[in-house]
């Protein structure tokens, strides 16, 4: 089974032609992708209550994908409402998590308007994913350190802060490792497993803005055991987001 829990609909400002639900449904019919968790662009780069109801009338288009539900920190009164309607009845069948873009926010992680975004969506006991970059995944560490309930992902582990990994899992054992990224470097997987073990890290692929095809072949190339690859590509996620 493979689980993708970092991912995306809509277009992108950038130039790609990636905006259709189509896009998304393609990359999980070519790769084998049993469920994909996926947040709106809308809501992350624009409008966070305007992208999260855009991407409801998306998702019933194909049984694979669940929602995230994206939470502005500088909105919070607006995430409220949304966590509130979205997961009525049997929203939590289809909204799984809650993600928190910290630069295109404006919002360092470090700062208690992000604490107390997180704060929100513990509240509403949603696993949050939210994009790290450099030092601020040991940032994230300290927030699920201080926030009781707390359970974070940190989006591309960090990318080129990868090897502060190994910190900010002994800071808080209620952060994970989603290590997606554009620009891989070499044996980061592998030297990440061997040092924190393989219960904290998740697969992601950052689709629809990176192909799945370049987080596959870093975990190709990270020579998992059976068991590490069985906990990465889906234990680990069935068990943080309940699926």
């Amino acid at each position: 089974m493979l689980i993708d829990v970092h991912a995306h609909w809509g277009p992108w400002f950038f130039s790609m032609d990636v905006g259709s639900i189509d896009v998304n449904i393609d990359g999980l019919d070519r790769f084998g992708i049993d469920l994909q968790l996926v947040s709106a662009i809308e809501a992350i780069v624009y409008d966070a209550p305007l992208g999260n109801r855009s991407l409801a009338e998306q998702l019933p288009a194909d049984p694979r994908l669940r929602g995230m539900i994206v939470v502005d920190p500088r909105r919070l009164d607006e995430a409220r409402k949304d966590l509130d309607k979205l997961l009525a009845g049997d929203g939590r069948k289809q909204w799984v998590g809650a993600k928190i873009h910290s630069e295109y926010s404006r919002t360092p992680i470090n700062t208690p308007p992000m604490q107390a975004a997180i704060e929100l969506t513990t509240e509403y006991e949603l696993p949050t994913l939210v994009h790290t970059w450099g030092d601020t995944v040991v940032d994230l560490a300290d927030v699920a350190a201080r926030v009781p309930g707390a359970r974070v992902l940190a989006g591309h582990m960090g990318a080129n802060g990868w090897p502060r990994v190994p910190e900010a899992a002994d800071r808080s054992d209620r952060i994970w490792f989603e290590p997606c990224w554009s620009a891989p470097e070499a044996n980061r997987i592998r030297w990440i497993l061997d040092r924190i073990g393989h219960d904290r890290m998740m697969f992601g692929t950052d689709a629809t803005l990176i192909d799945p095809s370049v987080a596959l072949g870093a975990l190709e190339a990270a020579d998992l055991t059976p068991d590490e690859h069985a906990a990465i590509t889906h234990r680990n996620a069935q068990a943080l987001f309940g699926l």
